[in-house]
Parts: C-alpha cells; sequence; structure tokens
C-alpha cells in the first residue's frame, strides 16, 4: 500500500515547516508528500522531501482536489498544515478502511497544544448546519455523522467513485460537512479511530480573509444538494435572515446547484431521512 498525502497551505507561517516535518517523521518511507500552496504571504519555506504545488486561491475544496490529482497512491490522506500526529498513526485509520462499506476515517481531534476536551467526530446542531464535537462513544473505531478533514483518509477508488471534494465549495467552510454527507448517502461509512489522536491548532481569527457569501454559499450548497424538501426548507428558513443570503444564494446558483442536486439525488443509495435517523439528529 502506497500513501499519498496532500496538505493544504495558506499564509501558515511556522506551523507549515513544523506540520511538514512532523508528518515526514511519522509517515512510512516511500510515502508521496505534497503540498497545495494556496497563497501564502513571503517565501515559503524549504520542506524536504516535499511536492510544493501552487494553488493561487482555489480554496480546499479545489487544492485537496489538485493535491490528489498529481498523486498516485492507493491510501490518500488529507491534512491541514497545522496539526501534529503520533508515530505510526497511519495504521490504525488504514485498517479502518478495511471494514466492508468504510468509505472515510479520521482520528479524534484536540487542541495544538493538547487540552483535556477531545472531539471524537462532529455533528450537525442546529438547522443553520453549524456543527458540534461529539464525545467519545467507544473505545473502537465507531461511526459518525461527520469525519473532521484536518486529518483524513480514504481509499483512492472511493475517492474517485465519489466524485472527490466538492469542486463549488468555495473557500473554506462546510467542506468536510458536504463530504461526509455525501459519502454517507452514497452507500459508505464514516469512522472515527479514538486510539489515533490529532493535535490540532484552532486559531482565534484566521490567517486570510473569508467572505461571507462564499461561506454561506457552502452551507446552501450542501442543504440543495442533499436534503430532501422540508429538511432544505428549514436550512434555508435559518439562514435567510443573514444579510449575505442573497449573494450566497446567487453563487450557490451560479454553481450549477440546479444540477448538482439532480445528479445527488439520482446517484444516492441512502436517504437524508435516514442520515438524520441513523445519528439521533432530531431538528
Amino acid at each position: 500500500m502506497k500513501i499519498s498525502l496532500v496538505m493544504i497551505a495558506r499564509n501558515e507561517g511556522a506551523e507549515l515547516k513544523a506540520t511538514a516535518g512532523n508528518l515526514s517523521a511519522t509517515l512510512p518511507s516511500g510515502s508521496e508528500l505534497v503540498v497545495v500552496n494556496d497563497g501564502t504571504r513571503g517565501k515559503p519555506p524549504r520542506l524536504p522531501g516535499w511536492r510544493v504545488l501552487q494553488g493561487g486561491g482555489l480554496g480546499v475544496a479545489r487544492s485537496r482536489n489538485l493535491g490528489a490529482s498529481r498523486t498516485r497512491g492507493d491510501l490518500l490522506i488529507f491534512a491541514d498544515a497545522h496539526i501534529r500526529m503520533e508515530e505510526g498513526w497511519w495504521l490504525p485509520l488504514a485498517r479502518v478502511l478495511e471494514k466492508p462499506g468504510a468509505g472515510a476515517a479520521a482520528p479524534a481531534v484536540t487542541h495544538l497544544p493538547p487540552v483535556q476536551a477531545i472531539g471524537y467526530g462532529l455533528t450537525f446542531k442546529a438547522p443553520d448546519l453549524s456543527v458540534s464535537w461529539l464525545a467519545q462513544k467507544s473505545g473502537q473505531p465507531h461511526q459518525v455523522p461527520i469525519v473532521p478533514g484536518c486529518c483524513l483518509a480514504i481509499r483512492r477508488e472511493v475517492f474517485r467513485a465519489t466524485g472527490g471534494w466538492d469542486d463549488g465549495l468555495m473557500q473554506r467552510g462546510g467542506v468536510d460537512n458536504e463530504l461526509s454527507v455525501r459519502l454517507w448517502t452514497l452507500g459508505y461509512d464514516l469512522y472515527v479511530e479514538p486510539r489515533v489522536l490529532c493535535r490540532h491548532l484552532f486559531r482565534a481569527k484566521s490567517p486570510y480573509r473569508v467572505d461571507w457569501p462564499e461561506y454561506l454559499q457552502n452551507r446552501l450548497r450542501l442543504a440543495m444538494a442533499h436534503f430532501s424538501g422540508a429538511r432544505l426548507a428549514r436550512v434555508l428558513a435559518a439562514l435567510q435572515s443573514h444579510e449575505h443570503f442573497g449573494a450566497a444564494m446567487a453563487l450557490a446558483l451560479e454553481n450549477g446547484i440546479t444540477g448538482r442536486r439532480r445528479e445527488m439525488q439520482s446517484r444516492r443509495v441512502r436517504t437524508d431521512d435516514q442520515y438524520f435517523r441513523r445519528f439521533q439528529i432530531t431538528w
């Protein structure tokens, strides 16, 4: 099995070099290491052993797809550029993906530096598609509604079959949520491996600008692609009072959400109603 790791970087500062060094040291030799520079101020640091691709403001989803398209490994891992992992962390994730029907696997997540609080996957907490971290349910790998994309493993064959990251998602926000819903409705299960811990730097302020219309567009695109009528109406009602709702809806239409909805509704083998019942999401 060959591993290809794709890391997205944008104005990471010293974290980029530190994370690259950590991942290089904890992955097996022969792994493909690719960083997509999606807009870094100043001269990026030298990253021995890494291939650098220039994204130029593609956003998270498109940058991840670019990186994946330039690799050949059987196991794809997507990582943020501000995390730390322990030795051998990749192997339990790879084993989880051997389960029948497994689509993606991710570790538990804590802060960098670590704190007592640990998240074991995420769930939708309200119709505005805000999310919250889940508590540990088991000491063994278990299914969750949303796998965090700060460190996410997926077999290349599954990545290709399900269409990769959604190119219609802009900048950042909700990218992992959309992939999780799509994988599940297309028949794949999502796992957290609680025995693997990712230390992730949660910043108080983004190191780059995130525009509200694009951020809201991502939530709208998720709901309009994957949710049936009544649930979609609840999402729209929850978001329509936002001052940038109109601009976000215009972006969704420009990005072809009508065709995307037809495609996703025709391809899914499990419904959003089943998803919400399975994970006891009650709003």
